[in-house]
């Protein structure tokens, strides 16, 4: 199976690192132009950079306008790079949107010759979607091809562990 999960931790990301193959090679951290502070993924990556992407923010280096992509070394993080994905306005967020994000990222990290990501389904730090539709969403648009690290809480990954294993069959 391609997706694998790892819950929005850092002490878990960190455990990533001395697993067996290691941590994915990128961390995708989408995020909204109006989410402040920045949330799930995101703000994760902000605390343990010592609030690096708000100054970024602050300076107006990044903004998270839509399509935004930027890449970043993983310092301080169990990744060795980050990349940050503007989604644009969280009032404009659907599931045409949804799709067309996952289109993007998955196309930027096909691009960046990236095997191995993990990625919060888009929307889901701010509840914009639900995790079971974000799922199916996510699929429909890429696919399976590469091996996708979901980040997600543990009460939701059994749940999509069943959207998974139904595809499977």
């Amino acid at each position: 199976m391609p997706f694998q999960f790892v819950t929005p931790e850092l002490a878990k990301w960190d455990a990533l690192a001395v697993a067996p193959g290691g941590p994915p090679e990128l961390l995708v951290a989408p995020f909204f132009s109006d989410e402040r502070p920045l949330r799930g993924a995101a703000g994760l990556c902000d605390w343990r950079m010592c609030g690096r992407l708000s100054r970024l923010i602050l300076a107006e280096r990044i903004s998270g306008a839509r399509g935004e992509a930027i890449l970043l070394p993983g310092r301080r993080l169990a990744f060795p790079k980050l990349l940050l994905f503007g989604m644009g306005a969280s009032e404009e967020f659907a599931e045409s949107m949804f799709r067309w994000v996952a289109r993007e990222i998955a196309g930027v990290t096909r691009r960046l010759g990236i095997h191995r990501y993990a990625v919060p389904l888009p929307g889901r730090s701010t509840g914009r979607i639900a995790a079971r539709r974000a799922l199916e969403l996510w699929v429909e648009e890429v696919g399976d091809e590469m091996e996708v690290w979901l980040v997600e809480s543990l009460s939701t990954q059994k749940d999509l562990a069943e959207v998974l294993g139904r595809r499977s069959h």
